[in-house]
């Protein structure tokens, strides 16, 4: 056997350590091969192996170790560590990993997005490594800034996509047998994904229209949980002429039939959940919205109404007090030097954040 061969193998070993193993049990080369294999992150093993020779070593780093004593740069790189770590922490105590663990950085930036109908922006998610941990802490201010996505829409489609899974605890497998079970029958819109959507507009009769929804943000979850998205913002969407009155006036009638009681559901399950009420954005964010007199959205256009709320179980960061800090600045509560201009700020953390919202005709 090849000594290659046999490196591979004996990696392999340590990755199945990694995934069976408390991380204060590691040592040196599983942590080496969790931050390769598991992490995607190898051009920090070098750095890694010169200074991290076991897991305990791991869970105490700091953002400052992890920039200075492994040369991670990115502010992004950064984060997906520190909440893998903070998740690692919490396994130790008796929680396990969460879902989201489960979703790894070529799922976001492949199947997810393309969930969403927006995979033009794979790149950056592939860039930055997003995977599931990174998803539950995203802001507006991080798809803006970080991930270069600057139409509000998108915003809005994205952190809707992300409520969703927040519903569902961050279960891929939950997610995908619900989708299932909705295939071909025009039921459960709030989990349809963008490809879903088109299928339900041929299925009406529009299919002339439907090749326009692609790469537009239009999903399930946009069309259930955002109360401001009605027949016009579809009918934009789907690029309908104004004039065209009678196709509009069924497009009133499908969506009124489709949406109405599945956003009845939706406020039912948020309440069985304790979530609250489904979040609301701040003003509108239909694909009509105009700039304002500036030519540019004020800051808080696009984002979520703010009311926090108990995040899912297990995936709650806590602080070494036990108290509750499932959305403080530091999404994770590793100790962090101060944040700098393109670190999130504690005013924008992903608050688990509700509004009231009544059910209206859309």
């Amino acid at each position: 056997m090849s000594d290659g061969l046999e490196e591979q193998l004996d990696r392999f070993q340590q990755v199945e350590l990694a995934r069976t193993t408390p991380m204060s049990q590691w040592r040196a080369g599983t942590v080496q091969a969790w931050l390769e294999v598991v992490m995607a992150m190898p051009m920090y093993i070098r750095t890694c192996s010169e200074n991290v020779k076991s897991g305990k070593v791991l869970l105490g780093l700091t953002d400052e170790d992890l920039e200075l004593g492994l040369g991670v740069s990115s502010s992004m790189h950064r984060r997906k560590l520190r909440l893998a770590i903070e998740d690692y922490r919490d396994a130790e105590n008796g929680k396990g990993l969460s879902k989201a663990a489960d979703m790894d950085h070529h799922w976001v930036a492949k199947a997810w997005l393309s969930d969403m109908g927006l995979p033009q922006y794979s790149q950056a998610f592939q860039t930055h490594l997003v995977d599931g941990r990174m998803l539950n802490s995203l802001t507006r201010r991080d798809l803006e800034r970080q991930l270069n996505i600057t139409k509000k829409f998108h915003q809005v489609s994205l952190l809707l996509g992300i409520e969703l899974l927040h519903i569902l605890s961050f279960d891929k497998e939950a997610l995908q047998a619900r989708r299932m079970q909705c295939e071909y029958q025009n039921m459960d819109p709030l989990v349809w994904t963008s490809h879903r959507v088109v299928r339900w507009i041929r299925d009406i009769d529009l299919k002339e229209f439907g090749e326009n929804l692609l790469s537009s943000g239009v999903h399930g979850a946009v069309m259930v949980l955002d109360p401001t998205f009605n027949t016009d913002t579809m009918a934009t969407a789907l690029g309908i002429p104004s004039n065209k009155h009678m196709i509009r006036r069924h497009l009133i009638e499908e969506m009124k039939t489709l949406l109405a009681p599945a956003r009845a559901d939706a406020k039912q399950d948020y309440e069985r959940l304790g979530f609250g009420t489904p979040p609301t954005p701040r003003r509108q964010n239909s694909l009509t919205r105009k700039p304002n007199s500036a030519g540019r959205y004020t800051d808080d256009e696009g984002s979520l109404r703010r009311r926090a709320v108990k995040p899912p179980v297990g995936f709650s960061p806590k602080a070494r007090s036990g108290r509750d800090l499932s959305c403080h600045s530091s999404h994770g509560s590793l100790p962090r030097e101060a944040p700098d201009e393109t670190s999130p700020r504690a005013e924008d953390s992903p608050v688990r954040c509700y509004a009231s919202v009544e059910v209206t005709n859309v």
